[in-house]
């Protein structure tokens, strides 16, 4: 939890440069920005360049891939990441000290069964509530990481447009975060329905 509580405190801008110079400058462990090496040969179908990758058959490519997209994944993901744990946490411990955990073991049920077949199932519902919440975070956080990290994305783009005043892009792009926010909760409703059977709408 106090790791936890450090990843909830820190802004996603300052943990990117962070990383940056801890595993980029200093280690060289990882390269700090763009989504390929320079040398590398790499012929693009999709623009997905994982994808792009594994269909050509250019494992070297898709390795440099990948060593790009680790520390802005670190990035973007360690925020959410401790905030579902943190809510995953006293969500199951208020699970754990209701009747019907104490009467499952009382049944002589084994510990991993209590656990994971029922303490979960209704431990996840706001835990589930937070994973949609923070889907927003992570399209507003994307924005920051991909400034940070010289990353072409989506966010970038939005950046470049403010800069240069670009309104169209803007609004596009607002609304096609806005459409997928409203699809992430329609999915958490509807995953909420299979986790509850007693929730109905109607």
């Amino acid at each position: 939890m106090g790791v936890a509580l450090f990843g909830v405190s820190m802004p996603v801008f300052w943990l990117g440069i962070m990383l940056m110079m801890i595993f980029g400058v200093y280690l060289r462990w990882f390269p700090i920005a763009g989504r390929i090496g320079i040398l590398v040969s790499f012929h693009k179908i999709t623009g997905f360049y994982v994808l792009d990758s594994i269909i050509t058959g250019n494992f070297s490519a898709l390795v440099s891939i990948l060593r790009h997209l680790i520390l802005p994944s670190i990035a973007l993901a360690t925020i959410p990441m401790a905030t579902v744990a943190r809510v995953t946490r006293s969500s199951m411990l208020e699970v754990l000290r209701q009747d019907f955990i104490r009467t499952e073991r009382a049944k002589g049920l084994p510990e991993r069964v209590v656990i994971y077949r029922h303490a979960v199932r209704n431990a996840m519902i706001p835990v589930i509530t937070v994973i949609g919440l923070n889907f927003g975070l992570l399209l507003a956080g994307a924005i920051l990481t991909e400034t940070v990290f010289s990353w072409p994305g989506i966010g970038r783009y939005v950046v470049q447009g403010v800069y240069a005043r670009d309104y169209p892009v803007v609004q596009g792009c607002v609304l096609f975060f806005a459409f997928i926010f409203v699809i992430v909760n329609l999915v958490t409703d509807i995953i909420y329905l299979y986790l509850d059977p007693r929730i109905h709408y109607r």
